[in-house]
């Protein structure tokens, strides 16, 4: 009996000691990635300030390190930065939350009816054929050039790519666990929710992290026909004067917003799909 008792703690101190060591190995790994990435954007940036210094490309043309650094300090100083940084922040959340989730609904609510999916198939993917920047000028005259403007130009653009992905990963669920549940009397809505919906899941997420981006470009191109603020605003203005250190700025700053709301999403993926973080773990001690 003590020995049994003693080998089942022996193999529970294994396992533990086991979970520690790969904690430690993928802490150290993640380590190693940030001081390698931040060498390589050091290394970028140097090379880049003595090629201007150098004189071996033109500080007009490309800007320089320091020089964006500058402008950097001065705008935060003024408190600029922080203005238009909302301004485009707000626009593009607003119009990925709007754009995402009306896409979304619609391409899960074309699984319900097959017939009537085909009906607008053809004029989806005409729309999807069609530059949505293209009606950033329409959508200025119907919406005015204020923060509505943006918003919606935002929504155009990630509306539809939400609203494809999505009926697309609803038309490739489970189809013999739908049937199977049909078998077994379950309703249409019973199979959508236990079946279709978490199908679904990962391809929207997915998406998500591309409509990032999309209503970002949404937000910018709208500030870009028509702003008084924003980062758009910010970017316009300054290459109107060939001020390559604050477009530089104004570009920057957009990375890291984009950057932030990807790893936002990628948080919210960890809380609504944690199987899928349970899966990819287990391939990776395999």
């Amino acid at each position: 009996m003590n020995t049994a008792v003693s080998d089942d703690h022996t193999m529970r101190l294994g396992t533990v000691s086991a979970g520690l060591r790969r904690r430690r190995r993928h802490m150290n790994d993640s380590a190693l990635r940030l001081m390698i990435q931040i060498g390589i954007l050091l290394a970028f940036l140097v090379v880049w300030q003595l090629a201007v210094d150098r004189k071996w490309v033109s500080g007009f043309m490309v800007g320089s390190p320091l020089g964006i650094y500058d402008v950097l300090k001065a705008s935060i100083a003024d408190g600029s930065l922080l203005v238009d940084s909302q301004a485009t922040l707000f626009e593009a959340i607003m119009g990925f939350i709007v754009g995402s989730t009306a896409g979304s609904v619609l391409g899960l609510a074309l699984w319900y009816s097959p017939f009537f999916a085909k009906v607008v198939e053809p004029f989806i993917v005409a729309i999807n054929s069609v530059p949505k920047i293209a009606f950033a000028p329409i959508i200025i005259l119907w919406f005015g050039t204020g923060v509505i403007s943006k918003i919606a130009l935002a929504v155009a653009l990630t509306a539809i790519i939400a609203l494809i992905a999505a009926y697309q990963a609803a038309k490739d669920a489970d189809h013999d666990l739908q049937s199977l549940l049909l078998a077994l009397g379950a309703t249409k809505h019973q199979i959508f929710y236990k079946v279709v919906v978490p199908a679904t899941l990962p391809a929207i997420i997915a998406t998500f992290r591309i409509n990032i981006g999309f209503g970002l470009v949404g937000a910018v191109v709208g500030e870009f026909i028509s702003s008084s603020k924003g980062l758009g605003h910010l970017i316009f203005v300054a290459s109107s004067f060939y001020d390559l250190n604050t477009v530089w700025v104004g570009l920057f700053t957009l990375m890291l917003i984009g950057f932030l709301l990807y790893y936002v999403i990628d948080y919210i993926e960890h809380l609504l799909l944690p199987w899928k973080q349970a899966d990819v773990m287990q391939r990776i001690r395999v």
